[in-house]
C-alpha cells in the first residue's frame, strides 16, 4: 500500500525525523489559506501514487499566497499517470545548498532490510543505480539488533564532511529505520536529505510503502489508505480478493497461484509478447472469481489477447471453465482468448468449455505461443 507523501512526512515527524511544516489542501483556498499561515515562498505538490510529479507540472514553486491559490488551482483536477490529483501538500520553500538521498527495503537477497544512502539525491534513485551505481552506499540490518549508531555514522560519513551534519544525518537515518519498521513498510526514504546554507539537515520529501500482510495487524496504517489515489482496476480487485498489477503489455493474463503467474509472465516475455498484468485468482474454487477477473482484464484498452493458465490443485478446473462460460455470457469479449487447463476435474472442465464453443490446451508453452501470436495478429 502506497502512502500520500503527506502522510509519509507525518509518520516520519512523529519518529523524531526533522521534516519541515505543511499542511495538505483539496482546494485552490485551502491552498492560499496554508500559505499565508507559513509565509514566505512554498512548494504546491501534487498528492497523487505515480512518480514524475515534477515532470508532469505537478510540483510547482509559490511565492506569494495568490500565486499558491493560482497554482493550486491547475494541479488540482490535473491528470498524472492516469490518476487525478483531489489534493495538493502546501509545504514551505527551503533553501537548499546540498542534497541526499537516504532509504531502506526489504531485499530479498539478503533477506534484511537494507539501507542506501547517495550523495546524488534529488533524482530517482533508480537512474542513479544505473549510471553511477558507486554512488550508492549499501548496509544490510540485521533486524535483531536495528541500526547500530556506528553504523549509521559510517554512512553518514560518505555523505557529508561536516561532522555535525554527519551526526543529524546518522540520526535520522535511525530514525528513519525505525519508522520503516513501525508501520510494516517495505520501503521508507527521503529523497532529498537536504542541508541549508545554516547548515541543518532536513527531509524535504518523504516516501513509504506498506507491506499489503502488515495491514490487518496494523488498522491504523491500513486507515490511511486512499482508494481514489490507485489504479481503478487495482481497487476492483482488491475488493474482489484478487491479487492484481497493472503492467503496461498486451497480454492479458489470468493464472493461479503467484509461482504460476510468474513463471506465465516470464513465458510471455520469452516467446516475444508482453504481460498486461498481475493477475492471481488464488486457490479458490469460486466461478465469481473468474468474472470478476475477466472484467477487470477486459477494462484495460491494451490487452489484445486473454491467456488463461490454470493448474488444478485447489483450485477447481470446472469452476474455473464455469466462471469463463459465465463471465462470456454476461460481457461477450472482443479479443480473443486462449485457455490452459490441467489438474483436478480437467475432463468435466473440458467439456463444460466445449459445449459453450472453447477449446482448451493443457500444453502451457503451446497455450503461451499462441495467446502472444493472437494478440500481435498472426495466426494462432
Amino acid at each position: 500500500m502506497n502512502l500520500h507523501e503527506y502522510q509519509a512526512r507525518e509518520i516520519l515527524k512523529r519518529h523524531g525525523v526533522p521534516v519541515p511544516d505543511g499542511a495538505v489542501a483539496t482546494t485552490a483556498a485551502d491552498a492560499r489559506a496554508i500559505a499565508q499561515r507559513l509565509g514566505g515562498a512554498v512548494v504546491v505538490k501534487a498528492q497523487v501514487h505515480a512518480g514524475g510529479r515534477g515532470k508532469a507540472g505537478g510540483v510547482k514553486l509559490a511565492k506569494t499566497p495568490a500565486e499558491a491559490e493560482a497554482v493550486a488551482a491547475k494541479i488540482l483536477g490535473m491528470t498524472i499517470k492516469g490518476l487525478t490529483v483531489q489534493q495538493v501538500l502546501v509545504a514551505p520553500a527551503a533553501e537548499i545548498a546540498s542534497e541526499s538521498y537516504v532509504g531502506v527495503i526489504v531485499d530479498r537477497a539478503s533477506q534484511r532490510p537494507v539501507l542506501m544512502v547517495s550523495a546524488a539525491g534529488g533524482i530517482d534513485i533508480e537512474e542513479v543505480a544505473a549510471k553511477t551505481p558507486e554512488k550508492i552506499h549499501r548496509l544490510a540490518i540485521d533486524p535483531r539488533y536495528g541500526l547500530l549508531p556506528h553504523q549509521a555514522q559510517a554512512l553518514a560519513f560518505t555523505l557529508y564532511q561536516d561532522l555535525a551534519q554527519v551526526r543529524a544525518a546518522a540520526s535520522i537515518m535511525q530514525k528513519l529505520y525505525e519508522a520503516f519498521y513501525a508501520v510494516g513498510a517495505s520501503l521508507a526514504e527521503i529523497n532529498p536529505l537536504v542541508t541549508t546554507p545554516n547548515g541543518e539537515v532536513l527531509a524535504l520529501d518523504a516516501k513509504i510503502v506498506v507491506d499489503d500482510n502488515e495491514l490487518e495487524r496494523r488498522p491504523e496504517i491500513a486507515a490511511l489508505r486512499d482508494a481514489s489515489a490507485e489504479a481503478p482496476s487495482e481497487v476492483r480487485a482488491r475488493e474482489a480478493g484478487l491479487t492484481f498489477i497493472k503492467l503496461d503489455g498486451f497480454v492479458g493474463c489470468c493464472v493461479n497461484g503467484a509461482g504460476l503467474a510468474m513463471a506465465t509472465m516470464d513465458l510471455v516475455k520469452y516467446y516475444g509478447g508482453e504481460p498486461a498484468n498481475f493477475l492471481d485468482i488464488g486457490g479458490s474454487s469460486n466461478p465469481q472469481k473468474v468474472v470478476n477477473a475477466l472484467r477487470i482484464i477486459t477494462g484495460d484498452p491494451n490487452v489484445k489477447a486473454i491467456l488463461f493458465n490454470i493448474f488444478g490443485g485447489i483450485t477447481r478446473c470446472d469452476d474455473v471453465a464455469n466462471g469463463i462460460v459465465q463471465a462470456t455470457r454476461e460481457f461477450p469479449l472482443k479479443v480473443p482468448m486462449v485457455i490452459r487447463l490441467t489438474g483436478t476435474n480437467e475432463a468435466l472442465a473440458v467439456e463444460i468449455l466445449t459445449k459453450a464453443g472453447f477449446s482448451a490446451l493443457t500444453d502451457m508453452d503451446q497455450a503461451v505461443k499462441q495467446a502472444v501470436a493472437r494478440a500481435k495478429g498472426k495466426a494462432a
